[in-house]
């Protein structure tokens, strides 16, 4: 069987799920023997053709041909740890085994796992169809170089010394063939698909160009864009949706315009949820039939009476915001991908800054939008924002913070070692696992920083910001599985072990570091921030705020179809109020155009905070 791969990528929020979804339905019913993988370390698979799904192939109820799988990292891990030490149980004694096994312990392992997870569905020859629902476009990209990556350097390794980050080239040299046969299925456009989905918006625009720049960069065409979220027409009635249906409108132009040699699709906001076959099964008619007029396939009831107002009050957060007791504030700004998260963090930064307080807005995110957002040049080293008192900003760029990284641990190893330690040390370093430690090892030089007020952290999406709040304690505990039986571990290591604490503890310490989670009101981004934050409470870390974003405001739904929407939000406000009950609750209205510039962000805060 000749498996084709179709890959949905995108920035967080744009509909990648429901398209790849949609897709799937539609090729099962072709009679097509068909697979969905999420790789998003928030999956919502499960959540969206309501069963359970999780880390193994699963049946799609009330369908034929139709299965699923959602990766996750940690089973992953084990999985390939399990397969690597395998074949070395036969030949090595226990304590070889416990020395391979203290290698395969390093927080890099995660990402090699889930990596070689998704490299395993390339080789798959079950199905007729796989589509990869992938994570936001930053770390779907860094997925997709991975293989490249990794072939390269398991070669380079086996021409030195022989090791890698993740113990002796022997232990994985076999996965140098199954990476090199996945870059070649990457690159053949009858094999693999690559589709873009965005919506008709800046941010979402520059994404894509620059993703499909990068791609290119590794030999892969993008083929198909779908524009989603379109206002349909004969729903802009009033000047607040009709002014938000010219500004898409522009920006549909735009991307024609730009994307000339790909094929575009486009596709309407709809009156309720995405979620059910149903829906999927009209989705994908549109997507690819290009008959189907939604408006005429809906059988679904909408609602011509608007229900009383959403009772969500503001309340006074100025103790999570603003530094308590002369100690200075860390505020985290998380959620699942296209929520409004960037927007809250500029909103914040500028509102600290405001009032006094000398604040850093960084963002950890690879798809960083902060610029964008403030209109204004953000760079890897920390900029002074011109417009606003006491505001200054940085993005954290892995490859620069590689290079940097990779320049400071040799420059300290050179007083100590030999010319062939060190080439070894380099090789070692030359790892596609070192972007991570690089970048998280920046994150916590900012954490501990003393020289600002308030940090304000603008962070990738949820999966991703979990994976980065958990490295210091990864770290930390691979520090002490080094140690073994002895007593003693070496300077560098407790050094290490201290800034790891150190960064552990403030991010504990509820006095100065405030979590907060950005939602719009349906039922994924609350699912999805509701089990992170759970999963933060295991590590001792505790919600703070819920921020309820893009409430569609009371006083502009004229239409049944926008009566049905903001009924909807209203059901699922009272669902974050309840799931967050331990949280002070923000509720932040949609506007009419995008939220960008000092001026606009500046009268947004005085409107969520308070003047």
């Amino acid at each position: 069987m000749d498996t084709r791969f179709i890959f949905f990528s995108g920035k967080g929020g744009v509909g990648k799920t429901s398209m790849s979804c949609s897709t799937g339905v539609y090729f099962a019913e072709k009679g097509q023997k068909t697979l969905i993988v999420t790789t998003d370390p928030a999956a919502n698979l499960s959540d969206v053709f309501e069963q359970e799904i999780g880390h193994k192939i699963t049946k799609i109820n009330g369908i034929e041909n139709l299965f699923a799988m959602e990766i996750d990292s940690e089973k992953a891990t084990e999985e390939y740890k399990e397969r690597s030490l395998a074949p070395m149980r036969e030949f090595f004694d226990d304590e070889m085994i416990k020395i391979a096994e203290e290698q395969l312990s390093g927080p890099c392992t995660e990402e090699m796992a889930s990596f070689d997870k998704f490299i395993d569905f390339m080789e798959e020859d079950d199905f007729d169809i796989i589509i990869f629902d992938t994570a936001p476009t930053g770390h779907t990209i860094r997925l997709l170089e991975l293989p490249v990556d990794w072939s390269a350097h398991i070669e380079e390794s086996s021409k030195g010394s022989g090791q890698t980050c993740m113990g002796p080239v022997a232990l994985i040299q076999e996965s140098k063939q199954k990476y090199d046969e996945a870059i070649r299925k990457l690159r053949d456009t009858s094999k693999t698909e690559f589709t873009f989905v965005m919506q008709p918006e800046q941010t979402s625009l520059d994404e894509t160009l620059r993703s499909c720049n990068e791609l290119k960069d590794l030999g892969i065409e993008t083929g198909k864009i779908i524009i989603n979220g379109l206002i349909p027409k004969k729903e802009a009635v009033n000047p607040f949706f009709k002014a938000r249906y010219e500004m898409q409108q522009k920006y549909l132009q735009k991307i024609y315009d730009m994307f000339k040699d790909v094929k575009i699709s486009s596709m309407e906001l709809f009156h309720t949820e995405l979620k059910g076959i149903e829906i999927f099964r009209i989705i994908g008619s549109k997507l690819y039939d290009k008959t189907v007029r939604i408006d005429e396939s809906f059988n679904f009831k909408t609602d011509n009476k608007l229900s009383d107002d959403m009772i969500i009050e503001n309340q006074n957060v100025d103790k999570l915001i603003y530094p308590q007791n002369g100690k200075r504030k860390n505020i985290f700004f998380s959620g699942k991908g296209g929520v409004g998260k960037t927007s809250m963090a500029c909103i914040t930064a500028i509102r600290t800054a405001s009032k006094g307080y000398k604040t850093l807005l960084m963002t950890t995110d690879p798809a960083a939008h902060i610029g964008n957002v403030l209109e204004k040049k953000v760079f890897h080293d920390i900029t002074k924002i011109d417009e606003v008192d006491n505001l200054y900003a940085v993005k954290i760029d892995q490859k620069k913070a590689a290079e940097e990284y990779k320049e400071s641990v040799l420059k300290g190893a050179r007083e100590y070692f030999d010319e062939s330690t060190l080439q070894a040390m380099e090789e070692e370093m030359n790892s596609p696992c070192t972007e991570e430690m690089a970048a998280f090892q920046k994150f916590m030089k900012y954490a501990v920083m003393e020289e600002f007020d308030v940090i304000v952290f603008d962070t990738a999406p949820t999966g991703h910001t979990l994976r980065l709040l958990e490295l210091p304690m990864d770290w930390s505990k691979q520090i002490q599985f080094k140690a073994g039986e002895s007593a003693e571990i070496s300077e560098a290591d407790k050094t290490e072990s201290e800034k790891f604490n150190k960064v552990i503890e403030i991010l504990k310490d509820k006095e100065i570091t405030t979590f907060a989670f950005v939602m719009y009101p349906e039922k994924t981004p609350i699912i999805e921030s509701y089990r992170a934050s759970k999963e933060l409470e295991t590590v001792g870390i505790k919600t703070q705020l819920a921020i309820a974003n893009l409430i569609i405001p009371k006083e502009e739904v004229v239409t049944p179809f926008f009566v049905n929407r903001r009924n909807m939000q209203r059901k699922y406000l009272k669902e974050i109020r309840e799931r967050f009950v331990d949280s002070k609750i923000l509720g932040v209205q949609m506007y009419d155009k995008e939220i960008k510039g000092i001026k606009m962000l500046k009268n947004i805060a005085d409107k969520v905070f308070g003047v």
